[in-house]
């Protein structure tokens, strides 16, 4: 499981509705310390005696956060380092920076049988590190937080604002699609649009910024790989990845 952003009792109402048990989870990874990617691990952990990975200054982050309110138990702590890869099970994890305005962040890449499985959220710009991750991946979730114009013209404050656009803060629609334009190579079969503000964007548009732009570099969605809008609240299906 990646992140745990979300109460333990929804948790386990998703995981019935769709037939999973939790005893199939071995893991948790973190990709960083704020409170909507953290703030159950800690019950998780405990309730299932689940080891949770992430960098040392992640875990410290987790143990500072006060919406954190069951920590996470030493003994269920394991530390990981950018770039090292490491094997859980069948899988092999490759953790990588990324820029955002907490305490550390990273994205990871998850292969198994030489499939590239790779997340990338909460990401204030796409760094040269990250667009070689891209242009490795399958199958890929990205960030496509906000519209531009939404975010400047809505009632979050200044300093809300320049905090989001800023180079450690969320990638925007266009900056999404630019993103995919750039590095989307003929392995990529599939994309996921994550972590949609629900004041500053809307699932069918971002749809429509990223797939204008992809267009516009030549990119068909929908026959050069698919592209899908997660939604904020509700779990997605299943999907099988090849």
């Amino acid at each position: 499981m990646i992140d745990v952003g979300i109460g333990v009792r929804s948790l386990k109402k998703f995981f019935n509705e769709y037939g999973i048990s939790f005893a199939s989870i071995k893991a948790v990874l973190l990709t960083h310390d704020h409170a909507d990617h953290v703030k159950s691990v800690g019950s998780l952990s405990h309730e299932y005696g689940l080891p949770v990975y992430s960098t040392r200054k992640v875990h410290q982050g987790v143990r500072n956060n006060y919406c954190v309110r069951h920590k996470v138990e030493d003994a269920n702590v394991r530390y990981i380092e950018k770039n090292r890869p490491f094997t859980l099970g069948d899988f092999v994890v490759t953790p990588f920076h990324v820029p955002h305005d907490s305490t550390d962040n990273v994205g990871f890449m998850v292969t198994h049988e030489g499939v590239n499985f790779c997340l990338i959220t909460d990401v204030g710009h796409i760094t040269d590190e990250i667009k070689l991750f891209i242009q490795k991946a399958n199958y890929l979730v990205i960030e496509a937080n906000h519209d531009e114009e939404m975010l400047q013209g809505g009632n979050y404050p200044p300093h809300l604002k320049i905090r989001i656009s800023s180079e450690n803060g969320h990638l925007s629609n266009r900056d999404c699609g630019m993103t995919l334009a750039e590095n989307a190579t003929l392995a990529l079969r599939h994309v996921w649009l994550c972590h949609l503000s629900e004041e500053n964007n809307h699932p069918e548009l971002a749809r429509l910024t990223v797939e204008h732009v992809l267009r516009q570099h030549g990119i068909i969605p929908g026959k050069d790989f698919q592209l899908e809008i997660l939604k904020r609240k509700t779990p997605s299906g299943f999907y099988e990845l090849r």
